[in-house]
């Protein structure tokens, strides 16, 4: 089985995507997890070029990695002057990084009319670059960055540039699609086209792919290059990056492993796929896409009830792979498109017992069905749908239960609205009552309801928080009077679910929402115990 190698860029290329940064600390973390999840080589960012880079191979020295090698990114020397004095090559050796990643031009465009500087010297520049790094025992990656672009203007030059850092030393030439314009049917023959001319010359060294997503290609750019002899691929998790971002290798792992049956990272991992993609936009701050492939919470999800009618019979039927391989799991959604057969398999994904009090399924569909068409959607909202069904199902055990609640809102002039919440709810015959401030009513709710459940759950809550917060109007024909619905996604270190609340009153329909959250999080502690 032909083994391809992952690089992982998340750390610096990810890092310069819009809205996000590492901490040192934080980088060290992501590192750690992707080194156990089997990924080769995890570039842990520039260290000539910024302070937290350079604490972050201070720290990595202190790590211990078992499969992956800490690699430290960098460029070639600056024109006309000795690579042995070159402050950005010393800092790069100085991060005692095992593997350095160097990049150099390939495109005379950037050569003679961004850089001012002639051919010869930016081969030189390339030459001796390769050759410091390489002669202090560092294995050296050379990213010929826009080399698509510069292959497409000057072949032969952009072959040069390869040419000349495999034979200083550089045991991968990586082909940068660096602006992402490329087309995958050509890219696909350049690749063969430039293996066929190493291999002619006798250069033995590997060729690795970086792709951008600036036309939505890096993945299929990323396969197309693996077709045609790449055996690294460098990408980014979750596909985080500068402009459209990087080759998502969170697709790109399982569509090598699972689809083209190639070895990436050790077989047994993969299972890790979704918690390392969550892992990774937790700590970025960053909300999951839902849609992603192979990981996202709707990539297995089945709302038609014809469909779900199929996969009860045979899974394979609409789902190209067993989602558990990746470490997903298959959702049904309940919606006024599905049936019975929805309503059968939503109950038993969500642990719901549908037989209890000998209840109808069929009931059941028909009143969500009302419910809908009401303003409620339950397809995104699994959290509320749970506790739905044990209230059809009479299986629902309330662990608090709403008495009253005031919510005020406060303007001074020149000064920002403040709202204070005030709520009484009843926990086992014992009523609570307590105040709170926040930004906003639905936060001054939030944190009154969370103050008031603390000293009846006093460590169940700590790690849950609020990641989104929606609200729509169902019919804006009523103007401000208009039904509204709101949606609220909710996480722990665990789980990510999602509740619901319609009303006329934005209010009202928030606390529905909020309510649900909080009712289904303390269940789920209690099912625990």
């Amino acid at each position: 089985m032909t083994q391809v190698f992952i690089y992982d860029t998340t750390l610096r290329d990810g890092s310069q995507g819009e809205n996000i940064s590492f901490s040192s600390e934080e980088m060290i973390k992501i590192a750690k997890r992707l080194d156990q999840f089997g990924v080769h080589y995890i570039e842990g960012g520039w260290p000539g070029s910024n302070a937290r880079d350079a604490r972050f191979f201070e720290m990595a020295q202190q790590e211990h990695f078992s499969h992956a090698r800490i690699t430290a990114f960098g460029s070639t020397r600056k024109p006309n002057t000795d690579a042995e004095k070159d402050l950005n090559l010393l800092a790069l050796i100085a991060s005692r990084a095992p593997a350095v990643a160097i990049v150099g031009k390939s495109w005379p465009l950037h050569v003679e009319q961004i850089m001012g500087n002639t051919r010869q010297e930016n081969l030189a520049m390339i030459r001796d670059s390769v050759a410091l790094l390489s002669g202090h025992g560092r294995e050296v990656l050379y990213d010929a960055e826009h080399f698509f672009d510069g292959y497409k203007s000057d072949p032969d030059y952009a072959l040069e540039t390869l040419r000349v850092a495999a034979q200083a030393g550089a045991g991968t030439v990586v082909l940068c699609d660096t602006n992402g314009g490329t087309l995958p049917f050509d890219l696909e023959t350049i690749v063969a086209q430039v293996r066929q001319s190493l291999s002619e010359n006798g250069v033995s060294a590997r060729i690795g792919i970086h792709t951008h997503n600036d036309c939505g290609l890096a993945v299929a750019n990323a396969l197309a290059a693996v077709r045609s002899g790449a055996t690294m691929v460098q990408g980014t998790v979750n596909g985080y990056g500068e402009r459209c971002g990087n080759a998502d290798l969170v697709t790109i792992i399982p569509l090598l492993s699972l689809k083209m049956g190639l070895a990436t990272i050790p077989a047994e991992y993969l299972h890790q796929l979704k918690s390392v993609s969550r892992f990774v936009s937790e700590t970025a701050n960053i909300v999951p896409l839902n849609t992603r492939p192979f990981v996202g919470r709707s990539a297995f999800a089945h709302k038609g009830g014809l469909h779900v009618s199929a996969i009860m019979k045979l899974p394979q039927a609409y789902e190209h792979i067993d989602p558990a391989l990746v470490g997903n799991k298959r959702r049904v959604l309940v919606s006024d498109l599905g049936g019975r057969s929805n309503i059968i398999y939503k109950a038993k994904e969500l642990g719901v017992e549908l037989g209890a009090n000998g209840f109808d399924s069929q009931k059941i569909a028909a009143e969500i069905k009302t419910m809908e068409d009401q303003g409620y959607q339950f397809d995104v909202a699994d959290g509320s749908m749970k506790i739905l069904l044990q209230k059809f199902t009479e299986q629902f055990t309330p662990l608090f239960a709403l008495e009253s609640f005031r919510v005020t809102i406060e303007k001074d002039k020149d000064q920002p609205c403040r709202a204070h919440a005030t709520i009484k709810i009843n926990v086992d015959e014992v009523h609570e009552i307590t105040a709170a401030e926040g930004q906003g009513p639905v936060s001054a709710l939030d944190n009154a309801l969370r103050k008031a459940l603390g000293k009846f759950f006093p460590d169940d809550l700590e790690a849950m928080r609020l990641v989104d917060f929606k609200v729509r109007v169902i019919d804006g024909r009523d103007g401000t009077k208009a039904k509204v619905r709101v949606f609220i996604e909710s996480r722990d270190h665990e789980d990510l679910w999602s509740t619901i609340g319609v009303s006329e009153d934005i209010i009202e329909a928030s606390w529905q929402a909020l309510a649900d959250s909080f009712q289904f999080k303390l269940a789920k502690k209690q099912d625990l115990h």
